[in-house]
């Protein structure tokens, strides 16, 4: 029987985090722990099944905090720091279980084998590296996690192409600046929603608040919840209550269940 899945979101802010190093913005400085943001990912489980979407710097925090002691593997939505520089902490889950399985663009798995290039090297590997097993993804073409088919749906950040997963009943997409009609029909009938919402003002590579509101009441989702949220969007609880009925800000640790 396949259970059903636990999302919990492991980060929740922009490529800076919140607080933002040295800035005097009112929103880096509030007592709020809604209002502190790590970068951007998102956990889903089921079955003992523990996959991530994107892994950050913060990953590690991420990881020691929710007590994820098991990872079958990462899905990147694009190569930017903010989703893939804590590649290099999977060591412990390899140590453990073994090659750890990624999951990208080809020209994302390019950019990682640039970057981490001891984690991917075939020949006098560092005993102490990490090694990952590869999978492309191409988009129309669904791929299996576990006992779960993840569809991906081509989104732009800016002219940057990025990947957003449906699951099941939930779609993620973070970084989507615009998106076509025919990636759009895959996420219809999503009982759960989550995508960028930047901040109140217009981004040339991010939804804001009003493009990410319009998209939600074109999809019409059970709920939603956005993320990759910037100090600039406002405090938490102040944006919180402007907001639809079953539309909501996600914040660090929130776990929501379908």
């Amino acid at each position: 029987m396949v259970e059903g899945l636990k999302i919990t979101f492991l980060g929740t802010g922009t490529s800076q985090g919140i607080p933002v190093i040295g800035s005097t913005h009112p929103v880096c400085s509030s007592k709020n722990p809604k209002d502190r943001r790590l970068r951007v990912s998102v956990l889903i489980s089921w079955n003992n099944h523990n996959f991530v979407i994107d892994c950050g710097p913060d990953f590690r925090q991420q990881m020691l905090r929710e007590k994820v002691t098991k990872l079958d593997g990462i899905l990147f939505t694009h190569e930017h720091a903010d989703h893939t520089a804590g590649l290099d902490d999977i060591r412990p889950y390899f140590f453990r279980q073994g090659d750890i399985p990624i999951f990208a663009h080809e020209r994302v798995l390019t950019s990682l084998s640039k970057r981490f290039d001891y984690i991917f090297a075939d020949a006098n590997r560092y005993p102490g590296a990490p090694a990952v097993k590869t999978n492309k993804i191409q988009n129309n073409n669904p791929f299996r996690i576990a006992n779960r088919t993840a569809i991906p749906i081509e989104a732009y950040h800016n002219r940057l192409q990025v990947f957003g997963f449906r699951i099941g009943d939930f779609t993620y997409l973070t970084d989507v600046k615009t998106i076509a009609h025919e990636e759009l029909t895959k996420i219809k009938g999503t009982k759960v929603f989550v995508v960028n919402a930047l901040r109140i003002e217009p981004h040339h590579s991010h939804f804001n608040l009003e493009e990410a509101l319009a998209l939600v009441e074109e999809l019409k989702p059970q709920k939603t919840y956005f993320t990759h949220i910037s100090h600039h969007m406002g405090f938490h609880d102040e944006v919180e209550k402007t907001l639809p009925k079953n539309v909501h800000l996600a914040y660090d640790g929130l776990k929501v269940t379908l």
